[in-house]
């Protein structure tokens, strides 16, 4: 199971921005496709986003187009999800998942997430 880290959630302003980012311990995150997703107390996981192996930007919610943007720092073992004009309902946990051969294949497995909570 490839395990990966998510950091960089925590409480903001309605409005505000957050970076999260994921990292992988022991292995190489460009051999693989990355989603972000979330999970807003009493609702299934959501997707988010994906970026594929080269940093093609394949799935975006609609909720959060022209909001969120994924990208990918290879060099840093690091996909990041840029967070702007957050609001409210962008409140869940957000985890991030490899992704098996493209962005519609299955995950990987799951880690702990990072808590994004949105204040009015």
């Amino acid at each position: 199971q490839l395990q990966l880290v998510e950091s960089g959630g925590g409480l903001v302003q309605a409005g505000g921005s957050l970076r999260l980012s994921c990292t992988a311990s022991g292995f190489t995150l460009d051999y693989y496709p990355i989603g972000w997703f979330r999970q807003a107390p009493g609702k299934e996981r959501e997707g988010v986003s994906c970026i594929s192996r080269s940093g093609s930007i394949i799935d975006v919610l609609d909720s959060v187009k022209g909001r969120f943007t994924i990208s990918r720092d290879n060099a840093k073992n690091t996909v990041y999800l840029q967070m702007n004009s957050l609001k409210p309902e962008d409140t869940a946990i957000y985890y991030c998942t490899a992704k098996r051969q493209n962005c519609r294949g299955s995950n990987f497995g799951w880690g702990q997430g990072t808590q994004v909570t949105v204040s009015s």
